[in-house]
């Protein structure tokens, strides 16, 4: 078998790049499939759509983990859950047969045939972004004198919004 040799002195690998606007998808998949996949998760969808599959009461408390599969298959799985409380665990044994069931419809196939448990904490879940500030007072003498000069409506309207925020004192966060 012939081994991938470097290009020669003077050529230049094939451009990897993009050119034009494309889906951040695409890019990212090169950055996350190896490090999903070495749990299991082909593309991490399970991961991102947890949520969705288990509903957002299940999935406050847990994390899914890992996925095993028996060697050459991608069928009848142990997908290990992480829980962040004893008491919780007790309910997501209650909730196997659902939660298999979702995730099994969610996948389309039978990928996963029983759950692992593993308790622990669970990562911090991002807190929204404040919401933007109401708008101010209608804008200042100067600012209408310098926005006179525009005769579009909407541009007009839109700077006179941008003038109002960059005349705010910044807002520092506690």
């Amino acid at each position: 078998m012939a081994e991938a040799k470097p290009p020669p002195r003077g050529e230049r690998e094939p451009d990897r790049r993009t050119h034009g606007l494309i889906a951040i998808a695409v890019p990212c998949q090169r950055v996350t499939r190896p490090v999903f996949g070495k749990h299991g998760f082909a593309g991490g969808a399970l991961v991102v759509d947890w949520p969705a599959i288990v509903g957002s009461a299940v999935a406050s408390h847990t994390l899914p983990v890992r996925i095993r599969f028996p060697p050459k298959e991608r069928v009848d799985g142990t997908l290990t859950v992480k829980v962040d409380s004893g008491a919780f665990a007790l309910e997501v044994q209650h909730l196997e047969p659902l939660i298999l069931e979702r995730i099994n419809g969610y996948f389309g196939w039978k990928a996963v045939a029983r759950l692992k448990l593993a308790q622990g904490p669970l990562p911090e879940p991002r807190k929204p972004r404040p919401a933007a500030p109401p708008p101010s007072a209608p804008p200042g003498p100067v600012l209408l004198e310098k926005l006179a000069g525009v005769e579009d409506p909407d541009l007009r309207e839109a700077l006179a919004r941008l003038g109002r925020r960059l005349g705010r004192p910044a807002v520092t966060k506690s």
